[in-house]
This record gives structure tokens, C-alpha cells and sequence, in this order.
């Protein structure tokens, strides 16, 4: 847990603090009233870090959360509070988020939660689960996710596009070979 680890110094306290400045406290309170619409229990839904990790850390929320959201996701959740056994929650967690559309890149680590070493990434995790959870049916929260609109083009016009020269790789108007000389030598 957090309170085991010796505490950081140096370029470790440093790097840990731009961790901690980029946590959202509205996007955590956002969250947390989320889970809480969802899963029918009554938590403490503040947005500062202390609650958020000690509202989640044991991942049993979190298990909770999943099944209310695909029934039967994770069959087993562990109630204990011992330290491999809320680190299986969490695991087990987060192996259903990818399973339910969570991309990998929006994913955190356990350690992340349970040592609570990266509380931001949490929220981004919980924000994209909010986001696929509309897929089934729940509520849903963030921005809603774009659909897919597939375009028909005609051989004609994929031609076209074929002769025309991007901006982005500039002009070729008045252009010329003068003044280079790649291989000549400066004569005297």
C-alpha cells in the first residue's frame, strides 16, 4: 500500500508530483457520482485523491461496477482486504474494461491504484468505461463516441485526387536546379 513505501526524493518527488498535478478533481467527482448511478451504492463521491483511492483501492467497487454493467463479467470478486486479493480485483477489473472496449492505452497499471502511484490514469479509465458503457444499454459519461461513417468514392475520383500536389508538401511553382551542387567541389 502507499503508506509501506519509503518516501520519494529527488527526481522520484519530482516526477511524482507532475503525476499528481495532471488528477482531475471534477473529472474524479464525475466519475465517483458515476459509479455510484450505476452500481446503486452510496459512496462518498469527492473528488480529492484521499477519497477517490480510498473509495476504489480494494477493487471490489470496481468489480461491482463492471458486472452492473455486462452481468456476470467477473464471476468472482474477493471481499478480503488482503493485499493480493484486492490486487486480483483490480486486475480481474481491468482485464473486463479491455474485454468491454476500454482501449489498452486508456488502461492503468494495479499499482497504479493500489500503491496509488498514478491516480490520473484511473480516472481516464473510468471516463472511457463511462464512455463504452452506453454500448450496453447504461448511462454514460464524457463525450459521446463518434460513429463510424464509411465513404463510397468512384474510380474517377480516386484518380483525380492522385494528380493534385498537397500544400502540405509545398510548391513546385518556379522551381529549378540552379545554384545546387551536390558533389561539385569549389573550384579556385
Amino acid at each position: 500500500m502507499a503508506n509501506n513505501r519509503a518516501a520519494k526524493s529527488g527526481f522520484a518527488a519530482e516526477a511524482q508530483r507532475k503525476v499528481n498535478a495532471k488528477y482531475s478533481e471534477e473529472l474524479a467527482h464525475e466519475s465517483l457520482e458515476w459509479v455510484a448511478s450505476i452500481t446503486n451504492e452510496a459512496i462518498n463521491t469527492a473528488g480529492d485523491m484521499d477519497n477517490f483511492y480510498e473509495v476504489l483501492k480494494d477493487g471490489t467497487l470496481l468489480c461491482n461496477l463492471v458486472n452492473c454493467i455486462k452481468a456476470d463479467t467477473i464471476k468472482k470478486i474477493n471481499k478480503t482486504t488482503m493485499a493480493f486479493k484486492c490486487m486480483e480485483n483490480i486486475n480481474a477489473f481491468l482485464e473486463a474494461a479491455r474485454e468491454l472496449g476500454v482501449p489498452a492505452q486508456e488502461t492503468f497499471q494495479t499499482v497504479d491504484l493500489w500503491e496509488r502511484q498514478n491516480l490520473n490514469s484511473v480516472v481516464i479509465c473510468l471516463q472511457s468505461l463511462g464512455r463504452k458503457a452506453g454500448n450496453y444499454g447504461k448511462p454514460s459519461i464524457g463525450p459521446k463516441e463518434a460513429e463510424k461513417q464509411e465513404r463510397q468514392w468512384s474510380e474517377e475520383k480516386l484518380k483525380a485526387g492522385q494528380t493534385i500536389i498537397g500544400l502540405q508538401m509545398g510548391s513546385n511553382k518556379g522551381a529549378n536546379q540552379s545554384g545546387i551542387n551536390f558533389g561539385n567541389t569549389r573550384h579556385m
